[in-house]
């Protein structure tokens, strides 16, 4: 049986690489441009857990901070999975605006 310093140090570890993995993805997806996508694997993988692309959604659905935009992450299939915002026809709605947002700024 685990002694409860014991127990303890371990929460703190994991609730410091929870903390370190929220910031990172949050990071990810800050940095992702303007009318572009990225998967939810590809920013576990960029945050540095690439296995924890799961994880990464369920962050996503969590938010509602509006400086992550995390209806610019989708499914690995191309899929917008969900979005706590106004579901998936406003995902949509958001990336095609932004879409073309990007494309004049092009011009």
């Amino acid at each position: 049986m685990p002694r409860q310093n014991q127990r303890k140090s371990s929460t703190v570890t994991t609730d410091k690489t929870s903390s370190l993995f929220v910031k990172k993805v949050h990071a990810v997806v800050k940095r992702i441009p303007l009318g572009k996508t990225m998967t939810y694997k590809d920013v576990a993988v960029k945050a540095g857990f690439p296995n924890a692309f799961r994880a990464v959604g369920s962050l996503m659905a969590k938010n509602f901070a509006q400086e992550i935009p995390c209806h610019r992450v989708i499914k690995s299939d191309g899929t917008m999975g969900n979005y706590n915002r106004g579901g998936i026809e406003k995902k949509k709605q958001l990336l095609a605006y932004e879409q073309k947002l990007a494309a004049k700024h092009k011009q």
